[in-house]
């Protein structure tokens, strides 16, 4: 079992308020191999807003099993990682990710503009969906840990991306 405690004095990613332990949690997660390991994750109160957070590592996809790495793996095309998940696993985390990049790729234009960065739009249409996001966050391994990261931390992780509008993309 795996204890998950941050050394960072973090904010409450929805309202910047000051977050205080209140308890910790089990977590399952299985690793590319189908190795089955625990994690025990701190829950946070934000005081100024009464929300609880949970205190993931950046290996973990929030609500998924597998690790991002695996997760990855299945979804990069040029992917060397072999994953010990059946087939029907593969085929929601595929479906999922067509459902959340246009979510996570506007989510991330819209931290762009927030925090002054340049935005540009995409020079010719796009190839499939995984370049949406390599334009944001580059396309080198761990490109999805960044992108879960950087909406994780600023409040605007959608708990079930299916329920929102998606457009057709190829790939």
């Amino acid at each position: 079992m795996f204890f998950v405690r941050s050394a960072e004095q973090i904010a409450a990613p929805c309202c910047g308020g000051s977050l205080c332990i209140v308890g910790s949690r089990k977590r399952v997660w299985y690793k590319s191999s189908g190795e089955k390991a625990k994690l025990v994750i701190r829950r946070l109160y934000c005081e100024a807003c009464s929300k609880i957070h949970h205190e993931l590592p950046d290996l973990l996809v929030p609500y998924k099993r597998y690790d991002a790495e695996s997760i990855e793996g299945a979804l990069s095309p040029s992917s060397r990682i072999n994953v010990a998940a059946d087939e029907s696993t593969l085929l929601r985390w595929k479906c999922w990710f067509l459902a959340w990049v246009v979510y996570a790729a506007g989510c991330l234009q819209a931290i762009r503009i927030r925090t002054g960065l340049p935005v540009t739009g995409p020079s010719a249409e796009t190839q499939s969906a995984l370049h949406v996001l390599g334009r944001l966050v580059g396309d080198a391994a761990g490109w999805l840990k960044r992108v879960v990261r950087s909406l994780a931390n600023s409040h605007l992780w959608a708990t079930d991306p299916f329920c929102l509008s998606v457009r057709a993309l190829s790939g």
